[in-house]
């Protein structure tokens, strides 16, 4: 599976629209896809991407789900019963707040209010790519975080699981 790779910066207008980056695009479009375009070649069947925003459970940021990557990251909840405590609380949190939606031709989105609210958002913002997903920032923090996690790696010598341990993740 292609991962979401690099920070990019785009501009948000005043009704909330942005472009997703180019390669995420591209890596959207895969995973939609299968790894085949369909028919007409576009990648969308004549529509868009889907994807699922939601706010970020440990960061001032909105987080951007392939929409079958949200349904799996979910799908456990299916074992948990249906009326438990555990289940309820976990169902709000990963759906009550949020969003499915799609890209329009030019691979555009339009952020909620709600979210652009969340992750304190203006007319820039940065979009990093973090593998499975991708976030959604405010550049200056985006620029912190990327920091404080290049730090906090390099200060706790954390690995890739199945990696030699002479192979770090880089700082």
């Amino acid at each position: 599976m292609t991962p979401f790779l690099g920070s990019h910066q785009n501009r948000l207008d005043a009704k909330g629209r942005v472009s997703v980056p180019a390669p995420f695009r591209a890596v959207l479009k895969s995973r939609q896809d299968g790894g085949q375009a369909p028919a007409n070649g576009n990648g969308t069947n004549g529509n868009g991407t889907h994807l699922v925003l939601r706010p970020s459970h440990q960061h001032a940021c909105v987080e951007a789900w392939p929409a079958a990557d949200f349904e799996a990251l979910a799908a456990p909840l299916n074992q948990l019963a249906l009326f438990s405590e555990a289940q309820d609380d976990l169902a709000l949190a990963l759906y009550a707040e949020a969003f499915a939606l799609e890209t329009d031709r030019e691979g555009r989105i339009v952020l909620p209010d709600e979210l652009v609210a969340f992750a304190g958002l203006s007319d820039q913002v940065t979009f990093l790519g973090a593998g499975r997903i991708f976030q959604i920032w405010e550049p200056e923090a985006a620029k912190r975080r990327r920091a404080e996690a290049r730090e906090r790696s390099r200060a706790n010598g954390f690995t890739l699981p199945g990696a030699p341990p002479h192979q770090q993740v880089p700082g």
